[in-house]
């Protein structure tokens, strides 16, 4: 799932372009079919992706649904315990901050501040 999301986010991935098969992706990493199944029903539902029965398993055609406030809710729940932990470690609001600039560098222009 994070590999198809950071393909994304990095334009890597397009919309309509074409996935693998559920089968052909177990296959090719060596996982249980079921576990690639979930994840692709989990990022169907997140609208990330479309299911086709004829098309096959494609990056939504009409992008990724934008951040609502649930959603920021969500992330700012998911992101106190990594702070927490890094504060617990002894990093400092300046070492924190310089990680958060370097990950979002790795995306590019989608991590530029507006």
């Amino acid at each position: 799932m994070q590999q198809v999301i950071i393909g994304i986010a990095k334009r890597e991935l397009h919309p309509n372009d074409p996935l693998p098969s559920v089968r052909s992706l177990a296959s090719d990493i060596g996982i249980n079919l079921h576990t690639v199944n979930k994840a692709y029903q989990q990022l169907k539902q997140e609208g990330y992706i479309l299911i086709h029965r004829q098309k096959g398993v494609v990056i939504h055609p009409e992008g990724v649904p934008k951040a609502d406030n649930a959603y920021k809710e969500s992330l700012k729940q998911t992101l106190r315990p990594i702070v927490a932990e890094a504060l617990c470690k002894d990093l400092t609001q300046e070492s924190i901050e310089a990680l958060y600039q370097e990950v979002l560098d790795e995306f590019g222009s989608k991590g530029d501040k507006k």
